[in-house]
């Protein structure tokens, strides 16, 4: 069988604007290669290295140029080599290289043979990698922060699993729940409205607790913690090829399913205020930078210590996103108008700081009138630094209302502390004093309305108050 010979034919018609076939036009495709070229002959000496090569390595040809590859290895002017690697198997070779400039290639070396099959070149094709380990690199740290997320996650579910019982001896806080457990029951957003430290997270996580979600994912995001433009990442993701966290998950993704909630949702951004009504009605978003719409199936709850609806008025609050969030709004009381509260509170927290610091502390009843008796204006998140202070700080087991941090004007008279110098019933002391407030309130203003608006209750909570105290009063 005759030798079959290798030719380049031109139909010079057809192809008349084509170059001719010459060195020139074969090193000008060899120097326009996207790739790395780097050619040696049959024993390892370099014989050409284009530009690409050149940008890749850091490398200059007149330095390579000539050179023998073991001498290069050995002086790990190359990390290694693909061409030795081909020259000894015989076979196409394909490895992973690192240079001095930081990038990485893949790069495969084949060897080529002639007549006699002796090789007399080998042409190594270097790829430029960076962008895809940067890639990856960038994909394992989503991963990861989504692992974290996960984590807490977990962690936060398990806390809400403990955390759940809101206090709520007092009327006005068991008409709350009672709406609590109603609207927990229903897949609509929630607003959640009252002082800040009045427990609204805590109520949320209630409503969550008693959900049909309540075995997915719950998140609270505090909106008034971030920084200017972090929060819509946060929220949404981002692709953004200049942001550290190309590529994140968002947190509607991350939640798809579950609840979010918005605590503080009054401090949201304009451009989230937007992105979120948006979301709200549609049910979809984008991550910042991208067009693509992504669907999540989650529930929002709001919460805020701010007047929302006067924020709309003053176009500093979006009129469809307030809308959409206040479908159900629970009104939260502060704790002066919930005192019945107060000290079963106290007890909770209590013998939870006992456990946490191997202590073994109580609080007087004279402590326990103090208490009951303030007015409370940082509501809960107040008694509980009140509480815990107390608690760290006393020299002794038993808390006296003198170890309160509150104001002298709230301390029992030395004639109240007389009073409780023994151990006594300290609900029936309290109740005796609630009605003796409620008795003097009437008497002094003659109405029900004024008299509850003097001991900062609403007029139905003054009546059944005075209807319970004055019943056991019989007993």
């Amino acid at each position: 069988m005759p030798k079959r010979e290798t030719a380049y034919v031109f139909d010079s018609e057809r192809h008349s604007k084509l170059p001719a076939v010459s060195q020139e036009f074969f090193e000008t495709i060899f120097e326009s290669s996207y790739d790395g070229i780097y050619i040696t002959d049959g024993r390892a000496v370099t014989l050409m290295v284009n530009k690409s090569y050149e940008s890749i390595s850091g490398l200059r040809r007149e330095d390579m140029l000539g050179q023998d590859m073991h001498e290069l290895v050995e002086k790990q002017v190359i990390s290694q080599s693909g061409t030795l690697a081909a020259l000894e198997t015989l076979k196409p070779v394909t490895m992973e290289q690192s240079f001095k400039t930081g990038k990485r290639a893949t790069i495969t070396s084949t060897p080529i043979f002639n007549e006699d099959n002796q090789v007399v070149l080998v042409v190594t094709n270097v790829r430029d990698v960076t962008e895809l380990y940067e890639l990856q690199r960038e994909l394992e740290m989503s991963q990861e922060r989504s692992r974290r997320y996960f984590s807490e996650l977990e962690s936060l579910r398990r806390q809400m699993s403990r955390s759940t019982k809101v206090v709520a001896e007092d009327p006005a806080m068991q008409e709350v729940l009672q709406v609590a457990r109603k609207v927990a029951e229903l897949d609509v957003p929630v607003l959640l409205e009252g002082e800040i430290g009045v427990g609204k997270r805590e109520l949320a996580r209630y409503i969550v607790a008693r959900s049909r979600r309540k075995k997915a994912r719950f998140i609270e995001v505090n909106c008034s913690s971030y920084m200017e433009g972090m929060l819509e990442r946060e929220l949404f993701g981002s692709v953004s090829p200049d942001a550290q966290d190309q590529g994140a998950m968002g947190l509607l993704e991350l939640v798809n399913g579950g609840t979010l909630l918005l605590d503080e949702v009054g401090e949201l951004p304009p451009e989230v205020q937007s992105r979120l009504a948006r979301f709200m009605q549609v049910h979809c978003f984008e991550r910042v930078g991208s067009m693509t719409s992504i669907q999540a199936d989650v529930r929002i709850l709001a919460s805020t210590s701010r007047d929302l609806k006067k924020l709309v008025s003053e176009r500093r609050f979006r009129e469809d996103l307030y809308y959409v969030l206040n479908v159900l709004p629970i009104q939260v009381p502060p704790l002066r108008q919930r005192r019945d509260d107060i000290l079963p509170i106290v007890d909770r927290l209590c013998s939870s700081l006992n456990k946490k610091y191997h202590q073994k502390k109580r609080f007087t009843q004279s402590a326990l009138l103090a208490l009951r008796n303030y007015n409370w204006p940082g509501n809960i998140r107040e008694l509980h630094n009140v509480v815990e202070s107390a608690v760290i700080l006393s020299d002794e087991d038993l808390i006296h209302s003198e170890d309160l941090p509150l104001p002298q004007s709230v301390q029992p008279s030395a004639r109240q502390r007389s009073e409780f110098a023994v151990p006594l019933d300290l609900r029936r002391i309290v109740e005796e004093l609630e009605l003796r407030y409620i008795r003097s309130a009437y008497q002094k203003y003659g109405n029900v309305r004024d008299a509850a608006r003097s001991l900062g209750m609403d007029p139905s909570t003054f009546v059944r108050k005075r209807a319970r105290l004055e019943e056991r009063e019989k007993l």
